[in-house]
């Protein structure tokens, strides 16, 4: 297809490869099926840009670019948020790399906050990065998944349970309620 013998041959060589195109289109499923057995090209980053205000939940296997804003919950696989961006609501992904302002909670497999990042919130990850000058408030949660919200803190939860059911102390107000209850009874 690309050689130089071809090119440089002389004319009657040129000619049988008049006849190839007549067989190209026979040939056509061929590529189709090469593309089914090597692996899809990954999509370029969908890009919400700096003028798109959007106002709900975001959600894709892929990768999102937002410089816009966003006040809703993002899922995605990677996560750039640039510096013109604000982002309120829960982030999940697998990698994150914030430039720009998020309100509310960060999970990802891997975390980055650049110079230029503000964020009021948690980070819960399983490795973070943090580069002088990101203002952060909040606090970061080291966890070997951190994409299931119910991950780690479901075991630990079940155990203080018993032991918070052995000692509760109800206030008077639920006391007063309780005694008043029995008392119609």
């Amino acid at each position: 297809m690309f050689s130089k013998s071809k090119i440089n041959e002389p004319g009657p060589k040129q000619a049988e490869a008049t006849p190839a195109p007549a067989a190209a289109p026979a040939a056509a499923p061929a590529p189709s099926d090469y593309t089914s057995s090597m692996p899809k090209a990954k999509p370029a980053a969908s890009l919400l840009s700096s003028d798109l205000h959007i106002t709900g939940n975001v959600k894709t296997t892929g990768d999102i670019q937002v410089e816009g804003t966003v006040e809703g919950d993002i899922r995605a696989h990677l996560l750039t948020v640039g510096e013109t961006a604000t982002i309120k609501g829960e982030i999940t992904a697998d990698d994150v790399v914030i430039n720009g302002r998020i309100v509310g909670r960060v999970r990802g497999l891997k975390v980055r906050l650049t110079s230029t990042a503000r964020v009021e919130g948690d980070i819960i990850h399983k490795t973070i990065a943090i580069e002088s000058g990101a203002h952060f408030e909040g606090s970061v949660q080291r966890q070997d998944d951190p994409l299931n919200p119910g991950g780690r803190k479901s075991a630990p939860a079940a155990a203080p349970a018993p032991a918070a059911a052995a000692a509760p102390t109800p206030s008077a107000a639920v006391q007063a309620a309780t005694k008043a209850h029995k008392a119609e009874s």
